[in-house]
């Protein structure tokens, strides 16, 4: 099983990315798959989740009304578009499977046993 993010960028304020992350081995529709990120000296923050069981989404209270996930079933692909970044949202982007996850009513790093290497995010003028 493996899970590979893509799309990070050096963007300036109020702008706007499009990170992939690329299954395989699995189905992207068969597991829950979940976006975090984690900036120099923080602690790895949940940004998004989409449920395996009904496509349901949730986000991190910092980033709620300006990131949407997204699934392509065909492309075996989840996709996170960002917009109006802020410099916060500078980070290292994270994409990870949760094979037994359900739901993303609450979702933890822990939950999640397949993580990629990343994509760097940095949002700055």
């Amino acid at each position: 099983l493996q899970v590979v993010e893509s799309g990070g960028d050096l963007v300036q304020p109020g702008g706007s990315l499009r990170l992939s992350c690329a299954a395989s081995g699995f189905a992207v529709d068969y597991y829950t798959i979940g976006w975090f990120r984690q900036a120099p000296g923080k602690e790895r923050e949940g940004v998004s989740c989409i449920a395996s069981s009904d496509g349901g989404s949730n986000y991190g209270d910092s980033v709620k009304g300006r990131l949407a996930i997204s699934r392509d079933n065909a492309k075996n692909t989840v996709f996170l578009q960002m917009n109006n970044l802020r410099p916060e949202d500078t980070a290292i982007y994270y994409c990870a499977a949760a094979p037994t996850l359900l739901s993303c009513n609450t979702f933890y790093a822990s939950d999640f046993a397949t993580w990629g290497q990343g994509t760097q995010v940095t949002v700055s003028s």
